[in-house]
C-alpha cells in the first residue's frame, strides 16, 4: 500500500515516486497552493497540491478534514529555502502529490484537537475515553515504545543469565495477600470462585520446588484497592525468582539489571553501588519505608527534650508510648508563613489528612524562639540549646513538630516533608528530574500490628523467611525478615525476599497471622505439601514496570505508561467497563444480584 514511511525519507529519495499513507494533521491554503501535513506513526511530511495537477485532485484536497485517512502518491522534492522546517527530520522535503485516495473520512466532530499544532490541555477523563485519538498525538506512543524497550532490556539481561520465562495462571485461588481480590465465578463449579492473582508469588515458589532454578515473567497482576497516581487495578510487574540464592546475591544481580535499564534508556551510567538503609532507620529518620533521599529535612526525635515541659499534647504522647518528632525547614521563617501552618492552612491540612491532630511550630530567631505560649513559656535556655543542637537549627529556620502515636507522627511528618520539598522546589517534578537516588531498604519486620483487628499481619507477605532462624525460640513475632525493597526518589519500584522453604516454619508464620490449622490446610495445603517434598532455599523480587516506565519518561502518573488505563474510579471510560451483564449469564452462574434499598 505504501513504499515509504515519513521518517525514512531523505535527500536520496528526491525525484522519486513515493507512496505514503497516514492522517491529515492540518491543512493550509497559501495563495492557490494547498499544503497538508501528513502524519504517520514515524513522523510528518509536507504535501503540496497544485491546481495545475488537475481540478479534481485540488478539489478533494480542499475538502480534507483533520484526521482523514489518506493515501498519496507523488514526486519528492526539496522545499524552498524560506519554508524549511528544522524541527522535523523531513523539514527540507515535500511531496508534490499527483494521486490522492481517501481511505476513511472523519464523520463527526473530534472531541479534542489531535494535531500538535492545535494542542490543548485536554482533561484526562476525555483522553482516557478517546484513548485512540490521544495515542495519535504521538507522546503516548513514544511512552509505550519506551516501556517496550524497558521490558526488552530486562528480557535480554535475564536470558543472558539463564533465566526461563514462564507464564503462571491468571485464574487461581483467593489467598490473603493484603489487598482485596478480584473474584471470578465458576460456571462449572457453581458457588465457587477463582481469584485473579495479586502476584504470581506461590506459583513461582512452586516452580523453584520443581527445579526450574531461575524464573522470570512479565506478569499481569490485579488488586481491588483504592487508586492513586501510581496505582491501577491491573498492573504489570517483572517477576523474578531464583533457587539456592541468598539476599546479597539477589540484590547484586538486580542492581545490575536496573543499572542496565537506566543506561540503555536514558544513557545514564550508574557506577556506584546503591546505598542501603534498614527499615528501622528509614522509619526513624524519614517516617516512611520508601524515603526520598534527594533532600534533607529528616525527622528528629525530640521526645526526651520536650516530653516533660508541661505542654499537655507532648506529655500525653510520651506517657502513652508515642513520640514527639520534628523536621527542620532551613530558612523556613522567610518561606513559610504562619497562616500555612495553622488551622486552615495548606501545610496544616496535609498533616491532618495524614491522621495528625495538627502541627506545632517553633521559629528560630537570632536571640530567641517564637512559638505558642504553652511551649515557649516552658522552655528554658538549656532545653532550647539541646533542641537547636539536636535539630541543627539556626537563625531563620522553622521547626515543625508532631506528637502522638509514633506511626501517625511518622506518617504526617513524612507527608509534610514531601509537600514542603515540592513547594520549595527542593526536588524537581518527574518531567524535569535529573537526580536518581536509588536506595535498598532492608531488614523489614516480619509483622506489624493490625490495631483494628488486634492481630499481627505480615508486613511484606507471610512467605518471607525470618532473618535469624536460630533465634526464633525468642519469639517469631519480633523477628526481622530477609526482605528488601528498592526505592527510587521516594517511590518503591521493587520488593522481594528470601522465602520460607521449610513446611513447619511456614505453618508457624501462618499461625502467627491468625490462621487456624484448618484455614492453613484449606488455603495453603498445596504449598505446605510441596515444601515437604524437598524445597530448595529460594528467593526473588518483583519490579513495577508501570512505575519504572513512569519515572524514566518523566510522567506524573502510571496512566501515561499504559495503553488503555482505568480512571481513578477504576472504570474504563472507553469500553464503559465494568458494566451490567444480562440475566441469562447470571442464571448460568446461578448468581442473583440483590440491591438493598
Amino acid at each position: 500500500m505504501r513504499n515509504k514511511i515519513c521518517n525514512e525519507l531523505n535527500d536520496s529519495d528526491i525525484g522519486k515516486n513515493i507512496d505514503l499513507c497516514g492522517w491529515v494533521d492540518r491543512r493550509r491554503d497559501h495563495g492557490g497552493v494547498i499544503f497538508i501535513d501528513l502524519r504517520d506513526h514515524s513522523g510528518f511530511l509536507q504535501l503540496t497540491f497544485d491546481p495545475a495537477d488537475g481540478s479534481n485532485l485540488f478539489s478533494k484536497a480542499e475538502n480534507l478534514k483533520n484526521e482523514t485517512v489518506i493515501k498519496v502518491s507523488g514526486i519528492l522534492k526539496k522545499r524552498p529555502t524560506e519554508s524549511i522546517n528544522n524541527n522535523i527530520s523531513t523539514g527540507k522535503l515535500e511531496l508534490n502529490v499527483k494521486v490522492l485516495k481517501i481511505l476513511n473520512h472523519v464523520k463527526n466532530n473530534l472531541p479534542f484537537p489531535v494535531s500538535i499544532h492545535d494542542f490543548e490541555n485536554t482533561k484526562e477523563e476525555l483522553r482516557i475515553k478517546y484513548r485512540y485519538l490521544d495515542l495519535r498525538r504521538g507522546k503516548l506512543i513514544n511512552n509505550l515504545k519506551t516501556r517496550h524497550k524497558i521490558i526488552k532490556i530486562a528480557r535480554d539481561f535475564l536470558d543472558q543469565y539463564g533465566f526461563t520465562e514462564v507464564e503462571t495462571p491468571l485464574l487461581t485461588k483467593s489467598t490473603p495477600e493484603g489487598a482485596r481480590d478480584f473474584l471470578v465465578p465458576s460456571r462449572l463449579s457453581q458457588g465457587d470462585f477463582f481469584a485473579l492473582p495479586q502476584s504470581p508469588q506461590l506459583f513461582k515458589q512452586l516452580l523453584m520446588i520443581g527445579g526450574l532454578n531461575n524464573y522470570y515473567q512479565i506478569a499481569k497482576c490485579f488488586r481491588d484497592e483504592d487508586l492513586r497516581a501510581d496505582r491501577q487495578p491491573e498492573f504489570t510487574q517483572l517477576d523474578i525468582e531464583m533457587s539456592f540464592i541468598n539476599e546479597e546475591e539477589i540484590i547484586k544481580i538486580n542492581e545490575e539489571l536496573i543499572k542496565k535499564i537506566w543506561e540503555e534508556t536514558l544513557n545514564i551510567k550508574i557506577k556506584d553501588e546503591f546505598p542501603r538503609m534498614t527499615w528501622s532507620d528509614a522509619m526513624e529518620n524519614y517516617g516512611t519505608d520508601r524515603p526520598d533521599t534527594r533532600y534533607e529535612m529528616l525527622l528528629n526525635n525530640v521526645g526526651d527534650i520536650l516530653g516533660e515541659i508541661g505542654f499537655n499534647i507532648f506529655s500525653k504522647a510520651i506517657n502513652s508510648g508515642g513520640s514527639i518528632k520534628c523536621i527542620n525547614v532551613k530558612g523556613g521563617n522567610s518561606t513559610i508563613s504562619n497562616v500555612r501552618i495553622k488551622p486552615g492552612g495548606d501545610i496544616f491540612q496535609v498533616a491532618q489528612e495524614a491522621g495528625a491532630g495538627g502541627l506545632a511550630f517553633i521559629r528560630v530567631k537570632e536571640n530567641e524562639i517564637d512559638t505558642i505560649g504553652a511551649i515557649k513559656n516552658n522552655l528554658d535556655e538549656l532545653l532550647i540549646k539541646q533542641l537547636l543542637k539536636r535539630t541543627n537549627a539556626e537563625n531563620g529556620d522553622l521547626l515543625l513538630l508532631g506528637a502522638g502515636k509514633t506511626n501517625i507522627v511518622n506518617q504526617s511528618l513524612d507527608r509534610v516533608r514531601q509537600y514542603i520539598a515540592k513547594d520549595l522546589k527542593l526536588v524537581e517534578s518527574n518531567s524535569k528530574n535529573k537526580k536518581w537516588n536509588f536506595l535498598w531498604v532492608t531488614d523489614f519486620p516480619m509483622f506489624e500490628i493490625n490495631e483494628e483487628e488486634n492481630r499481627l499481619e505480615a508486613l511484606h507477605h507471610p512467605f518471607c523467611s525470618p532473618k535469624n532462624q536460630e533465634n526464633l525460640n525468642q519469639g517469631i513475632e519480633t523477628s526481622s525478615a530477609e526482605a528488601y525493597d528498592l526505592v527510587l526518589n521516594g517511590l518503591e519500584i521493587g520488593g522481594g525476599s528470601i522465602r520460607i522453604h521449610q513446611s513447619d516454619l511456614q505453618k508457624e508464620v501462618l499461625k502467627a497471622v491468625g490462621l487456624s490449622d484448618e484455614e492453613i490446610e484449606d488455603k495453603f495445603g498445596f504449598l505446605i505439601e510441596a515444601l515437604e517434598m524437598g524445597a530448595p532455599p529460594h528467593g526473588g523480587i518483583a519490579f513495577g514496570i508501570d512505575r519504572i516506565a513512569m519515572l524514566i519518561i518523566g510522567a506524573d502518573s502510571i496512566r501515561e505508561t499504559i495503553a488503555f488505563p482505568k480512571n481513578q474510579q477504576s472504570k474504563c471510560l472507553l469500553t464503559k467497563a465494568p458494566s451490567n451483564i444480562n440475566k441469562s449469564q447470571l442464571q448460568e452462574l446461578n448468581i442473583e444480584i440483590t440491591n438493598e434499598e
